[in-house]
This record gives C-alpha cells, structure tokens and sequence, in this order.
C-alpha cells in the first residue's frame, strides 16, 4: 500500500468499548470499515423506530480528511436496518464519541446487541479550502436543471 493510499486515525477507546474491534474491513477489497455497537444491554429497536448508537470509540482524524458513515447492505435487504442522515459525516476536529443513527424499516422488531456490526466507516479526503463565489449566470450542461429523477428509471 503506498503512502498515497494510507491514512491513519488515532482512536481512544472508552470504558464501554472494553473488548471491541477497532474498525476494520472485512475483506481486502472492502472500501468500508465495520464499527460495532458498544451496549451496555441489547436494545430493541423496533419497526418504525430509530436508535443513537454508542461506538466506545472517539477518533482524531487527520486535517484534510472525513470519515463517512454508512449503512452495511447486508442489514439493510435482510433486516431492514439501515442509518438516518446518510452518509454520515464525522469531521477531522470532532473528537466526542462516535455514535450511529440506525432505524428500522422493517415491520419486525431487530434486537441490537453489544459487538454488532452496525454500519461502516469510509474515510475520505475533502478539500480544506472552499470558496463559494456568487456569479449572475454560470456554465451550462447537457443535464442542466434536471434532477431527482429527471434520467429515468
């Protein structure tokens, strides 16, 4: 792996992540990293319902970069549980604990318990300077102002 493609996040573990994995990917070609739930009991979240998930983990991620949450597809077409506000963003000077909204679609009720693998983490770069600058026309395009469907099915 170069240096290009390698970034490394510090993580301090809480209390109630004793036991846990750091994040990882699962396979070598996996772009996400599994987090699980650090609960103290299982919790019932049932159809309809959302949850704020504790990870037991906080993270220093590096200037320069974001790490985003999203959902794992194995819970979504199997169980229905997918996550709120997705992709997540946990931002380089946020240092508090991470936590994932999960909610469930399903009409059963799914029982979340501590060491579940509850969604993935992606870390990305993002650019440090931003600069919005107002115009009274900008450039056109072939897709113009069409959206939210306008491609078709």
């Amino acid at each position: 792996m170069s240096a290009e493609t390698q970034v490394t996040i510090n993580v301090k573990r809480l209390p109630h992540g004793a036991g846990l994995p750091l994040p990882q990917r699962m396979t070598l070609g996996s772009s996400g990293c599994d987090i699980c739930a650090a609960l103290e009991e299982p919790l019932d979240l049932l159809p309809g319902s959302r949850a704020l998930i504790p990870t037991g983990f906080c993270f220093e991620i590096p200037e320069g970069y974001e790490v985003q949450v999203r959902p794992r597809s194995g819970l979504a077409i199997k169980y229905g549980i997918t996550l709120l506000n997705t992709p997540g963003t946990i931002d380089a000077d946020y240092r508090g604990e991470v936590k994932i909204i999960l909610v469930n679609l399903s009409p059963q009720p799914f029982v979340i318990k501590h060491g579940d693998r509850i969604a993935q983490l992606v870390p990305a770069k993002v650019a440090n300077y931003v600069n919005f600058a107002e115009r009274d026309s900008i450039s056109e395009t072939g897709r113009g102002a069409g959206g939210f469907g306008s491609t078709g099915l």
